[in-house]
């Protein structure tokens, strides 16, 4: 239920214009100016700090090549990687690449064929940088999520769930560390489903930092339970196999209070050949969601959660001789949330923390012994995102949104805890640090502001200008765009809101408009920012488009949504979807009371989360909505996974009054006409969902619109699907609110 992958974004532009009286335009925007990209901003693709701290690398705009740059210039200091040079295989194009730590290969990702959000299968080819020859990683079949040892002479990688290793220095020979790899049984290496989706990882092995023991989680997923769905021929792709007869698509998926995988952590000495399991207390239905060799020999750090996912500890597992050692618990009296454990790093003596124990996310400098050194920051505002330390380990860098609850600044924190803010314009920045934090890719936008990319040292100097969007910007003020505002509202309950409003570029204060509002309002996420993201379709770019049509939408953040700490967030604990509709609702009531809105014609839609929280609302009984539009929605959360459920309601067997608190308990108290939109092949929030739903609403008599996608999975796209999508919304729309 990742919010910015759920609906897979397209990353369009868009930008704040108040509409000047007379001005002429020389184009409006169209569905198929979205859909084709047409106002997609350029951006500096792939980008990998390299050893030496002064340069980077990047996937050139032809896709052929990978080039070194300057950090301090933004030249091209070299090419590291050119398709029409390299010696041996020949392929098109770069979809992906690693460097090896010394830099003298590089994995070359081909022919991706993704299977969840973060895993997929490519073809893997190593480049000597020196001889300029690439070679096939493997000849067995595609690999996934390969990784080189530290000393750059090995790459481990995962098929068909087993480990591989491939020793480059023995004329790349391979060999298989584990043979007990089955399809929906023993997975090693890689995560499940559910780990993958909710601890959002997609690789599950380690090398040691001398390079000589491989550890990895093993998976046993043989008593969860097995979800199917059917497969169609279909088109784009067409899966003619099932012409006649549909297929099926089986995978273990545990839902909410029911089995999951057994995991556990293993180890293999490379030189021995010797394989053990380490001996790490675990709960037996627990959860093992990072495992990461640290910067001393053989010394594995292991971090483990209870399933109920309120205790994270941090064990120190010897590898060779299997003992583990308690050298650090966070605790929280709801849940750890996932940024504690999402960019640890253990390479050094030290460690930092994100933590929410003083009621906002803040950084703790720990050592690897799990002692306390100091607190980095404080105050009531949220560290967003570490970004790591220099060469001396006492300067920290980091982003977030001290001032404002939208917007996000890059700072630095010595170990005295003296912070400096080094970015500046107003609105939302973000940075890719060079090796020893020298050096910083620095990516701004605002509302008004598609993404510029600058290159700045560790004060913020801003050395260079890699990309601005300029030809961007010229050609968004040819649009008729209308007025973006930045909202904030109080209900009815007390509770201060804060939101975004897009006005037609015509608006007139006299007229009465319909509202479309939007949000998404899931755990811990945020739709309303001072930056260019906004939106659903990115850059407000849909929203614009349907302002041009008459409509002002608006979008607003309840509660439980992010950047307003603990208590904001957690609020919504074991009872997800009761307070996020009704201030949705109250949201709608506090719109029908503007002179230039038409309390009849306000209309809610969302996806996912945003979709279960569209029927939420409109089931909340008072009818403030005119119509509503929920894609791929949950309508009870028993249908949906372990982790992610029980991180924000426990189980359903301690939890059954939280979990009637939905849509397929709600229906009753529908009001107002509804659009349902699911994919038949949605292996997140199944199509089950929509169906039970469906049935719910059929049984009772309402009368209701639907609309299916052909073997579609969450994200609804491929072919015409996306387009088809967002035209079959408006066209429901239009007919509701529009005169």
């Amino acid at each position: 239920m990742k919010q910015n992958l759920l609906i897979h974004r397209l990353v369009l532009a868009a930008a704040v214009c108040v509409w000047a009286a007379g001005a002429v335009f020389a184009q409006r925007i169209t569905l198929s100016d979205i859909t084709s990209y047409k106002y997609a901003p350029k951006s500096v693709r792939a980008v990998r700090p390299l050893a030496d701290g002064e340069s980077y690398s990047r996937v050139a705009a032809d896709g052929k090549r990978i080039e070194r740059c300057s950090f301090k210039t933004g030249e091209v200091v070299e090419t590291l990687f050119d398709a029409s040079v390299a010696r041996g295989a020949v392929i098109r194009a770069v979809e992906g690449y690693i460097m090896s730590p010394d830099e003298k290969h590089i994995l070359i990702e081909t022919n991706r064929t993704p299977i969840y959000r973060h895993s997929a299968t490519s073809t893997y080819y190593i480049y000597n940088v020196r001889n300029k020859t690439l070679a096939p990683l493997s000849k067995g079949g595609p690999q996934e999520c390969p990784k080189f040892s530290p000393d750059g002479t090995q790459v481990a990688f995962v098929r068909d769930n087993n480990l591989f290793l491939v020793k480059l220095l023995f004329n790349n020979a391979e060999s298989q560390i584990t043979k007990d790899g089955e399809r929906n049984k023993i997975i090693n290496g890689k995560p499940d489903w559910v780990y993958e989706e909710e601890f959002s990882f997609n690789c599950a092995f380690d090398f040691s930092a001398d390079s000589e023991v491989l550890a990895w989680i093993r998976f046993d997923e043989s008593e969860v339970k097995t979800f199917s769905f059917p497969l169609y021929k279909g088109t784009n792709p067409s899966l003619d196999a099932y012409a006649l007869y549909p297929g099926t698509y089986e995978y273990k998926y545990p839902k909410a209070g029911e089995a999951n995988s057994k995991v556990s952590v293993l180890t293999y000495d490379i030189k021995s050949r010797v394989t053990r399991t380490m001996q790490v207390p675990l709960d037996a239905d627990g959860y093992i969601p990072r495992i990461q060799f640290t910067g001393e020999k053989d010394k594995l750090m292991v971090l483990t959660l209870n399933r109920h996912q309120n205790r994270l500890d941090f064990y120190a597992v010897n590898a060779r001789s299997t003992t583990a050692q308690l050298v650090l618990r966070e605790e929280n009296k709801r849940y750890v949330d996932e940024g504690a454990y999402a960019h640890l790093d253990f390479s050094r003596d030290q460690f930092v923390l994100l933590s929410e124990r003083d009621g906002f996310q803040h950084l703790y400098l720990y050592t690897t012994g799990g002692q306390l050194v100091r607190q980095l920051t404080a105050g009531e505002f949220e560290v967003t995102a570490y970004y790591g330390t220099d060469a001396t380990g006492k300067n920290f860098y980091y982003a977030s949104n001290e001032g404002s609850p939208l917007e996000q600044y890059i700072y630095k924190v010595d170990a005295s805890g003296k912070c400096a803010k080094l970015s500046q314009e107003k609105g939302h920045h973000a940075a890719i640090f060079s090796k020893g934090c020298q050096y910083y890719l620095n990516t701004y936008s605002s509302l008004a502001t598609p993404p510029v990319y600058t290159l700045c040292n560790a004060v913020g100097k801003v050395l260079k200008t890699v990309e601005d969007n300029a030809e961007l910007k010229a050609q968004l003020a040819t649009l008729p765009l209308g007025e973006v505002e930045i909202i904030s509202l109080t209900t009815a309950d007390g509770i201060q809101l804060n939101g975004w409003m897009v006005k037609p570029a015509d608006f007139n204060p006299a007229k009465k408009y319909p509202v479309l509002m939007y949000q998404y309002s899931g755990p811990g996420s945020q739709q309303v920012h001072n930056a260019y993201g906004n939106g659903f379709m990115g850059g407000l770019i849909w929203e614009h488009h349907l302002a041009e049509k008459g409509y002002i939408v608006v979008c607003v953040d309840g509660r439980g949504t992010g950047g307003r700490g603990s208590d904001f967030k957690r609020c919504t604990y074991l009872k997800l979807g009761d307070l996020e509709s009704h201030d949705q609702v109250e949201t709608a009531v506090w719109l029908s009371k503007l002179p230039y809105v038409d309390k009849d014609r306000i209309a809610i839609w969302g996806w996912s989360f945003g979709g279960f929280n569209t029927l939420m609302a409109m089931c909340e009984g008072r009818g403030v909505f005119r119509c509503g539009v929920a894609v791929a929605p949950v309508t009870d959360w028993r249908f949906y996974d372990s982790v992610y459920t029980e991180r924000f309601m426990r189980t359903p067997q301690e939890n059954p009054v939280g979990y009637d608190c939905s849509p397929l308990h709600r229906y009753q108290n529908l009001k107002g006409d509804l659009l349902l939109i699911h994919g038949t092949a949605d292996d997140n929030v199944h199509y089950q969902n929509t169906v039970e739903f469906s049935e719910a609403l059929v049984q009772a008599d309402f009368q209701f619109d639907m609309q299916i996608y052909t073997n579609r999975n969450h994200s609804i796209y491929g072919g015409n699907t996306r387009r088809h999508l967002i035209a079959r919304i408006e066209s429901f729309l239009d007919s509701h609110l529009l005169p």
